[in-house]
């Protein structure tokens, strides 16, 4: 109770304060409005850009592992690309060969793909040049997410007999069939014809300029070898996936069982170094944070010195305030008032006075959010409005400490003689 009406106290007499000096107090608050408005406006670009990033990366999947020619490797400038140049790419035995002797509990789903970018579409007189051809065993909307909208996914027959059919993209199965519906219609890639089994649904368009699954064409793998050729060398280069399971923190069982049953399966001794590389997204997602890490830091650096100014304000609206109040301040304390009562008075009402600016500079924030800014949706969380709040009530307490502790320490005979 007593803490209840503390804080209704330091409301009423927050609440007064501005009504009494409202240009003061709103020129005092500016600075922490500012600053907080500086720092959560960086901090919600950086969040939503690196969130829309992510999410335009979304194609190389989540908790994956790829066997690669070539490893992921950002930090070397001496990048030995002529050695991965020589090593074999993926094979289909050996996809047959992980599929047969992972451990089931140790990995969701499994699968090898080849795509060739910019292969031609044609429906009776209309065709589509910007797709992205992606030849892929059964198990792909495992590893990857397939969304259907329309019609349904390959099935195991189809994938193993690499039968002519196709699940189409979004912006395909519009440029090419209109509103016309898409299932059952025959498209042609290279001259061969496939059926249309299903249209995923629209993503639109990503922030940077990534695959997205409107201008993909899915085919079965066999399929796919029927049109281009996919080799071990120098043929259109095939991937195998394997998606972990949550409770492989950092898929480290996996990939170590991959990485020994490859070896085996290529028969490389103990001495040698691996022929493959096994790539995983969170090296891109380790990359994006790094950069935007920095941004947001700037973003803290440029917003503290607003809020440093605003510090003082607050701290000097409290010490005029003391000053102001002396005299109420020693009749508080000659009726029975306790030291900590006075200090609690006006640190909250230092805190109430910080977290109001702090609030203003959050609904600036807010209001940012609706301004048009292309692809990029800019979202305030949850968590950048706790963090704008919890920095404006450290703010609030350390430039309110200093004069509550003076004003809870006034004698009350020489306070209530003040005028």
């Amino acid at each position: 109770m007593l803490f209840i009406k503390l804080v209704f106290e330091s409301l009423k007499f927050a609440l007064n304060e501005l009504r009494v000096n409202l240009l003061r107090t709103i020129l005092s608050l500016l600075g922490v409005t500012i600053g907080i408005f500086a720092i959560i406006a960086v901090l919600t670009v950086v969040d939503s850009l690196e969130n829309s990033i992510k999410a335009s990366l979304a194609f190389i999947g989540e908790n994956v592992i790829r066997v690669d020619q070539f490893p992921w490797d950002f930090d070397d400038p001496d990048y030995p690309w002529w050695k991965y140049m020589r090593r074999p790419q993926a094979s289909y035995d050996e996809f047959e060969f992980l599929s047969e002797n992972l451990e089931p509990d140790h990995y969701t789903g499994i699968c090898i793909f080849a795509a060739r970018e910019n292969v031609t579409l044609k429906y009776e007189s209309s065709s589509y040049g910007g797709t992205i051809l992606l030849g892929s065993t059964y198990g792909y909307s495992d590893v990857y997410e397939v969304p259907i909208e329309k019609g349904r996914y390959f099935s195991p027959s189809e994938i193993n007999f690499g039968s002519n059919v196709t699940i189409l993209g979004a912006e395909i199965a519009s440029s090419l069939f209109g509103d016309r519906y898409p299932i059952g219609r025959e498209v042609k890639i290279r001259g061969l014809k496939f059926v249309v089994i299903g249209v995923m649904k629209k993503q639109g368009e990503n922030l940077i300029d990534t695959p997205s699954n409107d201008e993909f064409c899915l085919i079965p793998y066999a399929g796919f070898r029927k049109l281009y050729y996919s080799g071990p060398r120098w043929g259109i280069a095939s991937i195998i996936a394997v998606k972990g399971i949550e409770e492989d923190i950092g898929l480290i069982t996996l990939e170590n069982e991959m990485r020994g049953l490859l070896r085996i399966k290529r028969g490389i001794r103990p001495i040698e170094e691996d022929s493959f590389a096994l790539n995983r997204p969170e090296a891109f997602a380790d990359l994006i944070s790094n950069v935007f890490d920095v941004i947001g830091m700037a973003g803290w650096v440029i917003g503290s010195f607003s809020i440093l100014v605003g510090g003082f304000g607050i701290a000097n609206i409290m010490f005029v305030s003391v000053k102001e109040r002396t005299h109420i301040i020693g009749i508080q304390k000659s009726l029975g008032a306790k030291n900590y009562f006075i200090l609690f008075e006006f640190l909250f009402e230092a805190i109430f006075l910080s977290i109001l600016g702090g609030s203003i500079g959050l609904f600036f924030v807010y209001l940012s959010t609706f301004v048009p800014t292309g692809n990029l949706e800019l979202i305030l969380s949850i968590k950048n409005i706790i963090l704008g709040l919890g920095v404006s009530s450290v703010i609030g307490t350390v430039s309110g400490i200093v004069p509550a502790a003076l004003a809870a320490r006034l004698d009350p005979v020489i306070a209530i003689r003040s005028n």
